[in-house]
């Protein structure tokens, strides 16, 4: 690979994929890392003759707890230097918590949060060193909100990845590296038609809904300018600061009775889009 080089985890459909587009267009080769090794291929091939880049596909489930270890093993050995990281490799467990066995927990932490943390302490340090990098964490504005009944984890490990972020940015300030965390609220992509939760989620007003290509193009003009949060669109942006402004009894009971109508707070079946 002869130019800077960006890595896309879950870069197989939604934000992921608009990510890789992006930065395509900016000039940049990519690492292609999902565990759809075929939708991967025809993409690389695709970014590769639209935009002139190198393709890296890296078919990956980042469950697994080698996984991150090995990858970054395997580019050390063709001497792959990661500029950009993109940590967008997700997906959700619907349902009550107890609705799912330990494992599905596990397994979720693990790709939604551990995952991220190893792959960015064992590609940082060379970033440093070179004293130029961007890392973009991608998030949600439900690390910011009380939770509601469903997808209990989902927003406890948003929470977890937004301080981390933050705590990580400013540890890295004056290094060149610059650390972001990308909290969008609904955004076009398959995250609801494979959790079977699109009809519901329909209810949702039009002007609710983000474009996945805006997402990943404010989060890496967000990062250039070195900020620590990227919130996208002016309605998540009103929503947030309205709701700081509450207390925090009535800021549960206000997001727990909207949430309740399109949550699913009993279903038993776990699926993964990363």
């Amino acid at each position: 690979m002869s130019r800077p080089v960006a890595l896309v985890t879950g870069a197989s459909s939604g934000i992921g994929l608009s990510f890789a587009h992006q930065l395509a267009r900016r000039g940049y080769d990519l690492v292609l890392v999902a565990r759809r090794v075929d939708r991967l291929e025809k993409i690389a091939s695709d970014l590769s003759r639209e935009h002139s880049i190198d393709c890296r596909v890296e078919g990956r489930d980042l469950s697994d707890p080698s996984a991150v270890s090995a990858l970054v093993a395997d580019l050390e050995r063709d001497s792959v230097e990661v500029e950009v990281l993109i940590n967008n490799a997700g997906y959700g467990l619907s349902g009550a918590y107890l609705s799912q066995p330990w494992e599905q927990h596990e397994q979720f932490i693990r790709v939604l949060l551990t995952a991220v943390c190893e792959l960015t302490h064992r590609l940082l340090p060379a970033m440093k060193k070179r004293g130029k990098g961007r890392i973009i964490q991608v998030s949600s504005v439900a690390g910011f909100l009380p939770g509601t009944a469903g997808h209990t984890l989902y927003g406890a490990v948003k929470a977890a990845l937004n301080l981390f972020t933050e705590c990580l940015a400013l540890e890295c300030k004056g290094s060149g590296v610059h650390v972001t965390a990308l909290c969008p609220g609904f955004t076009y992509t398959e995250f609801h038609d494979v959790t079977g939760t699109r009809e519901k989620m329909s209810k949702m007003p039009g002007y609710m809904w983000l474009q996945s290509d805006r997402v990943a193009r404010e989060a890496l003009e967000a990062c250039d300018k070195g900020k620590i949060y990227c919130v996208p669109g002016l309605i998540y942006k009103s929503l947030l600061f309205i709701l700081w402004l509450i207390p925090a009894p009535l800021r549960r009971w206000l997001v727990a009775r909207q949430g309740s109508s399109y949550r699913d707070s009993s279903s038993e079946t776990p699926v993964n889009t990363s």
